[in-house]
């Protein structure tokens, strides 16, 4: 099976870099599919969650926030503010941060702290649903 290079850096860490198979990412249009020779693309990644499989490895999953993706040459880049495997996620911390970010929500503020709340919800529970999922297996 033919691979690609991959680059997914998160804000604090190298996340992975290495040989790719597959590469499947959140996107402002959906899930963007990524293999070997794909074309050139730039896109938005949105919180969600980012799969990808190294060579001989059983597929693996992560819970990612906004970033970009670039793929250009069969290398791939992408950025994002964080990225964490299942176990890595504290789930009573993601449990706090829903609630107190619907708490926020409820109360009269201003727009900007509406969509930070809105935003730290949206990524409480995708840490959550990757947790399941990664529990599930």
């Amino acid at each position: 099976m033919e691979t690609f290079l991959v680059h997914i850096l998160a804000a604090d860490k190298t996340f992975y870099e290495g040989p790719c198979v597959s590469l499947i990412i959140p996107t402002s249009d959906g899930e963007q599919s990524i293999w070997a020779h794909h074309s050139s693309m730039i896109a938005a990644v949105q919180p969600g969650t980012l799969r990808y499989q190294i060579p001989g490895e059983e597929p693996r999953m992560a819970a990612v926030s906004p970033g970009m993706v670039k793929v250009e040459r069969n290398e791939v880049l992408v950025l994002v503010d964080s990225a964490e495997h299942p176990e890595e996620i504290d789930e009573v911390r993601a449990k706090r941060e829903a609630d107190e970010a619907r708490e926020a929500l409820l109360q009269k503020r201003s727009r900007q702290e509406h969509q930070i709340a809105q935003a730290t919800l949206a990524r409480a529970l995708n840490r959550l649903r990757v947790k399941a999922r990664g529990v599930e297996r």
